[in-house]
């Protein structure tokens, strides 16, 4: 990777392709610094504002297992320029949003924005060989996340500048609406300057685009199983817009209804996708099967570190003014260290994959130092001097994105042409953790003694996740290669009827 910083050839592609990226998380974590100032020109209770936070998270968990479908069948280059055009649609429409109802609405077609990560992931895995996608992959990840920070320090500025647009007031509708037409505008030239894989490389594609491929009969079932919570963690959004008196009980129930059907129409996807495997008219070879064991691991790593991180930069500006004291700008500050972590903690965890002997123990250790990390925060008391909790900070959000560096270091070694849909399976349940914890963190006391029980259930989820994967998970087949060798062809699969 000594040509990180060049704009040629495969590392250009990484530049555009994380560049894409940013612009996704900016789109999607717009509404953030502008919170408390929506909240009194709307006149919004507490409750409203950390439901328009899920509403944030929320269609992103199907978002990215369909965006993961369109991607194998259609590759990166268009699945991503389509998406940033689209994202100038719930901008605008956030941007003219007269009253809560129209900020849910918009902030969820705006959540479906958040699966561009999915899309990037195997655009960067054409690109690069396996001994050197784990640092390819955290450049990707870290700097694209960066975007969350990049809103934070950017749009409050555009809005006050354009403050003369807006009678005197914060003019944060310009600013939500100019990141809109600034993705759309990229996801243009992006159609025009990538290409999905190097010349003379095929884009290999799965059978069906309709389910995930497996290769064992069992793995089947354990894929219905665990697609059990990305269809019941918005079951349990909907219990929440109920609670917020967003909508009656009867459309609860509906909702839920067709969350059932929705769920009973993606297995009937999947068992067409492998439905020559369960009628035994297909087996696979022992070098074309993988095993969905991985999969499901690097789901529950993901939920524990990205669905964590998510949950912990909505809340954790507040946390530090409740419990430490602070003013708003100084807890801004120190919270924002959480976020720039991502510049260098993601792709430090993708380079220590690449680089150490076992990508499994990377991941294994770095989700155990984040388990630590969060244990060690929720201890942390107001008479703590802020240097002190400064570094904490850095420290804790270093192993949290240095795991998930790790877990999408091992993400594209599984299986080849099915890695969107795994890619987008796995970043699913960091949303569907998302959601989980936010939901329980807005159901904990609204004081510093919620907060620390927060920080405790997140220390002691990461530290089953790491109990888990250190059982569970395997080391990658040909993990640290050099060359990028293909799958294994259709003719090599064997079909008996």
């Amino acid at each position: 990777m000594a040509g990180i910083w060049s704009f040629s050839g495969r590392y250009r592609i990484l530049h555009l392709t994380w560049l894409a990226f940013f612009l996704t998380f900016v789109v999607w974590f717009n509404f953030a610094p502008f919170a408390p100032t929506v909240k009194a020109e709307l006149g919004l209770s507490e409750a409203q504002l950390r439901t328009i936070a899920l509403c944030n998270v929320a269609l992103t968990v199907p978002a990215r297992i369909i965006v993961g479908m369109i991607l194998d069948r259609f590759g990166p280059r268009i699945t991503y320029s389509c998406l940033l055009i689209y994202a100038a649609i719930p901008c605008l429409a956030c941007a003219f949003a007269q009253n809560f109802s129209q900020l849910v609405y918009s902030r969820l077609a705006l959540s479906i924005v958040g699966c561009g990560f999915v899309v990037g992931i195997r655009m960067v895995a054409e690109w690069f060989p396996p001994k050197e996608i784990g640092l390819a992959e955290g450049i990707y990840g870290g700097w694209g996340n960066f975007g969350s920070a990049g809103a934070a320090f950017t749009l409050p500025s555009i809005a006050a500048a354009t403050a003369f647009l807006a009678a005197g007031q914060i003019n944060w509708r310009l600013a939500i609406a100019l990141t809109g037409i600034i993705a759309a505008t990229y996801g243009i030239l992006y159609f025009f300057n990538v290409q999905d894989t190097p010349p003379g490389k095929v884009y290999e594609r799965p059978a069906s685009s309709a389910g995930m491929e497996v290769t064992t009969k069992k793995d089947f079932w354990f894929l219905l199983l665990m697609n059990v919570p990305l269809v019941g963690i918005l079951g349990v959004l909907a219990w929440r817009l109920n609670q917020v008196k967003f909508f009656n009980a009867t459309t609860m129930y509906v909702i839920w209804f067709l969350l059932l059907c929705l769920y009973l129409f993606q297995s009937y996807n999947i068992w067409q996708a492998n439905k020559q495997l369960m009628q035994g008219e297909k087996r696979y070879p022992p070098e074309d099967r993988y095993q969905f064991s991985q999969v499901a691991s690097l789901e529950l790593a993901y939920v524990a570190c990205f669905g964590s991180e998510l949950a912990v930069v909505s809340m954790l500006p507040t946390f530090f003014q409740r419990g430490f004291g602070l003013n708003a700008t100084i807890a801004g500050a120190v919270a924002g260290i959480y976020a720039f972590m991502n510049l260098f903690a993601r792709p430090g965890g993708g380079l220590i994959s690449d680089k150490v002997n076992s990508r499994k123990w990377t991941l294994v250790v770095t989700l155990a130092g984040m388990g630590i990390g969060y244990l060690i925060f929720s201890s942390l008391g107001g008479n703590i001097p802020l240097p002190v909790v400064a570094i904490m900070t850095a420290l804790a959000s270093f192993f949290v994105m240095a795991a998930e560096g790790a877990t999408y270091a091992i993400v594209p070694l599984i299986k080849r042409r099915v890695t969107g849909q795994i890619a987008g399976n796995v970043g699913a349940y960091g949303n569907v953790g998302a959601v989980a914890f936010l939901t329980i963190y807005s159901l904990l006391p609204n004081d510093p003694t919620g907060d620390r029980v927060f920080f405790q259930m997140l220390g002691v989820v990461g530290l089953i996740v790491t109990s888990l994967c250190a059982f569970c998970l395997k080391e990658p087949t040909g993990s640290h290669s050099t060359e990028d060798v293909p799958e294994a062809i259709a003719t090599k699969v064997s079909i008996t009827k």
